[in-house]
């Protein structure tokens, strides 16, 4: 297992590495000029290319790339060309939020989706069975943003018990210690805070985890459908097991090596910001972050955003394949 774990951290260096060089290639075919953008359009050709050298814009895109590298490797993200702050320092928090709406809305999506999927496959072709399934195909076709919409209005607007965006109320922001409101909440034992910040992530969560948990329970189903045909668990059966120690514990466990693979790829997914959900619901996350550098053609945000959601994705594949070994030992690495 160690061996196998250092054999996939050093496979992240060549994967790395050419991400920087694809999303190095791809952002700097984007039209335009960021040194017109940030100038604007009244600016002086006399003042562009100052800007140009000033930024490095001007030198051959090879150099460009090699210092981009240098700093990258010492740890530096660069600096955004519109808010000219550290991108390593506005990176964090976004990323932070983003990770905190992705928790409660893959809590939302796998409490849900397994337990659904398991009863579907427990109660076969029964009513509970067809009404979850054709839950899942509406919460798959579901476009997120109606959803998030409808969620504001039914729940905000028209009864007023949940706010309708923001990550906080407008009180004074609690010292930063790990950037999850929720935790520092709980580090600080302000509780008043926690239960806004709690209600703050219900609508958000629920919109951004209802795909994911629509797909969770159907593929919990199709591999319980499986499992339950095996031969071990008609012996099982035959030998007086109770149904719930026969699905929980012989049944599941043989079932969640494709409930997690699915739950690692929604998990990366969602980590990578969901810029309608964001945007909707005015959450800071590092998805309406790269979304907004793109529109600004900021550059060096573009570069970092994608450089660490390309990180998450392959760290969270390592993740999975280690848990596939602890779920079932046959699997041999």
């Amino acid at each position: 297992m160690l061996a196998y774990t250092i054999r996939r951290l050093l496979i992240l260096i060549p994967v790395l590495l050419g991400m920087t060089i694809i999303t190095f290639s791809i952002v700097h075919l984007i039209p335009g000029n960021p040194a017109q953008v940030i100038l604007g359009e009244t600016a002086t050709e006399e003042a562009i290319q100052n800007l140009e050298e000033n930024l490095g814009l001007n030198e051959p895109k090879v150099v460009q790339y090699g210092i981009y590298m240098a700093d990258l490797l010492q740890g530096d993200l660069g600096t955004s060309l519109k808010t000219k702050a550290s991108i390593s320092e506005e990176i964090l928090p976004k990323l932070a939020a983003t990770a905190e709406l992705t928790i409660f809305a893959m809590i939302f999506a796998i409490v849900i989706g397994v337990n659904a999927g398991i009863i579907s496959a427990w109660k076969q072709n029964s009513w509970f069975d067809f009404f979850a399934m054709v839950f899942a195909l509406i919460g798959v076709s579901m476009p997120i943003f109606w959803l998030a919409l409808m969620e504001q209005w039914l729940f905000a607007q028209e009864l007023g018990w949940l706010p309708s965006s923001g990550r906080e109320s407008s009180r004074d922001p609690i010292d930063p210690i790990t950037h999850f409101y929720v935790l520092d909440s709980i580090l600080h034992m302000d509780f008043e805070r926690l239960f806004v910040s709690l209600k703050h992530l219900v609508l958000p969560s629920i919109a951004l985890g209802t795909i994911p948990m629509a797909i969770i329970a159907r593929m919990t189903r199709s591999s319980m459908l499986e499992v339950m045909k095996s031969d071990y668990i008609r012996t099982v059966r035959a030998k007086g097991s109770g149904q719930f120690l026969l699905i929980y514990k012989h049944a599941l466990r043989n079932a969640t090596i494709p409930v997690l693979t699915v739950i690692g790829l929604q998990t990366g997914v969602l980590l990578g910001g969901a810029i309608l959900t964001e945007t909707i619901f005015s959450w800071p996350g590092i998805g309406r972050y790269v979304y907004d550098a793109i529109t600004y053609r900021d550059y060096p945000v573009i570069q970092s955003g994608i450089l660490v959601i390309a990180f998450i994705f392959v760290l969270i594949n390592l993740i999975v394949d280690l848990l596939y070994a602890y779920v079932d030992p046959r699997i041999k690495y």
